[in-house]
């Protein structure tokens, strides 16, 4: 829905519209546009083979956790964009451009067909979606914060913040997965196949009912030297979003 007809803005989204689709083989096979709010909506398509879906439900422990590319430079720059930090005109250049033209790891998700166990993209940051696939797979996690990537520019911003940006940050789409430590030299494979970057940033780990610690599903962080850190991050909430 559109508040009135705009060409030129409908043009310019059109365009990046089915410069992806076009990408991916999508067809554009039905749509209603009507006047109101600005809002869309979009319904995708599409078949797997048998047994090969990359699930939720799959985590073994003992599998090391991946990550794609390199999280939060998009809550980076929604950050610069509300006022809460500053970056100098290259970096929220960066940042703005991972906010606004995310890509989507199609590529890396089909070459990790029969290498990863579990996976999901990381929409709502790594801290809620890596949850995600612990509750479905009824796990625990052990992260190495300082492992994770971080581009050269959310590396320029406080630690407070990368943190923040890396861990609870949205938007990215990046690949969040596991896979069995054997696997390794497959996975990175994998990644020098579809042209991105996968680092291991963690361990699944199983629960223990005698552990207040991990008696249900959950993430201990911990820093390079192994030191737990005590972090409150929660991913976004889409029922209670500012």
């Amino acid at each position: 829905s559109l508040p009135k007809p705009r060409e030129d803005w409908l043009t310019a989204f059109s365009a990046g519209l089915f410069e992806l689709a076009d990408r991916f083989g999508c067809e554009l096979i039905g749509g209603d546009t009507t006047a109101g709010p600005l809002n869309l909506c979009i319904t995708v398509f599409g078949s797997v083979p048998p047994g090969a879906a990359l699930r939720r439900d799959a985590a073994q422990p003992g599998d090391d956790i991946w990550v794609s590319g390199t999280p939060g430079d998009a809550r980076a720059g929604l950050g610069v964009l509300r006022g809460e930090w500053q970056a100098d005109a290259a970096d929220a250049a960066v940042f703005r451009h991972a906010l606004e033209r995310p890509e989507p790891r199609i590529a890396l998700g089909l070459a990790l067909r029969g290498v990863a166990h579990a996976a999901l993209d990381v929409s709502d940051g790594l801290a809620g979606d890596l949850l995600h696939i612990l509750e479905r797979s009824n796990a625990c996690a052990r992260i190495d914060v300082d492992a994770l990537p971080r581009s050269a520019a959310l590396a320029r911003l406080p630690q407070a913040v990368q943190r923040q940006c890396a861990l609870a940050g949205g938007d990215d789409y990046e690949l969040c997965f596991t896979a069995a430590p054997g696997a390794r030299s497959a996975v990175e494979a994998a990644a020098q196949h579809a042209g991105v970057r996968a680092t291991r940033i963690g361990t699944i780990t199983v629960l223990d009912p005698a552990d207040p610690a991990r008696a249900r599903p959950g993430i201990a962080w911990h820093d390079g030297s192994g030191a737990p850190l005590n972090l409150t991050l929660q991913g976004f909430d889409h029922f209670h979003a500012d």
